[in-house]
């Protein structure tokens, strides 16, 4: 039954996503590929950024970008349960959205199986420094470990990128 769920989640994700980015979202997209990420220096948020949408066979949503840095900034997976988690832990930094509403509740109420790891990283976004309100294009070329130092405590970090260093 829980397989289900998940995927009616993943339905109502991918036909949702495209109805909101028409209706609400009305800046410039990045303008910016995998392939260009990709080719930013080893250790920057770029790359970091490229190789996420690489390992996942993604290519950047115009207008929706900041999702990808977000689970680039985070390690937060792909997987339903994940998308969701990193909803609340958004939601917990002071992100405010219609579309991280509907998905946290619905996301909460029909795969409520997950709830400590929402509620985990709900926490975890309201003690991090605030992050949601980054203009993520313009960070592309910084560290990425020195972004996450400055974001995430060591606790924090170890929780949500477990093998990366210090």
């Amino acid at each position: 039954m829980k397989h289900i769920r998940k995927q009616f989640i993943e339905w109502l994700f991918v036909h949702s996503q495209k109805l909101y980015t028409r209706l609400f979202k009305n800046h410039e997209p990045w303008g910016i590929y995998k392939q260009e990420l990709l080719t930013y220096p080893k250790a920057s948020f770029g790359r970091s950024l490229g190789e996420f949408l690489d390992e996942n066979d993604f290519e950047l949503i115009a207008k929706v970008e900041r999702h990808d840095a977000y689970h680039t900034l985070t390690g937060y997976g792909t997987r339903v349960e994940d998308e969701i988690a990193l909803q609340c832990l958004c939601f917990g930094n002071g992100k405010r959205s219609l579309y991280l509403y509907g998905a946290m509740i619905l996301g909460i109420l029909i795969l409520p199986d997950y709830y400590k790891y929402y509620y985990r990283s709900y926490h975890i976004g309201k003690n991090a420094n605030p992050f949601h309100h980054f203009n993520y294009k313009n960070l592309l070329h910084v560290n990425i470990e020195d972004l996450r130092h400055a974001i995430f405590s060591k606790q924090q970090r170890n929780i949500l990128i477990p093998n990366a260093n210090g």
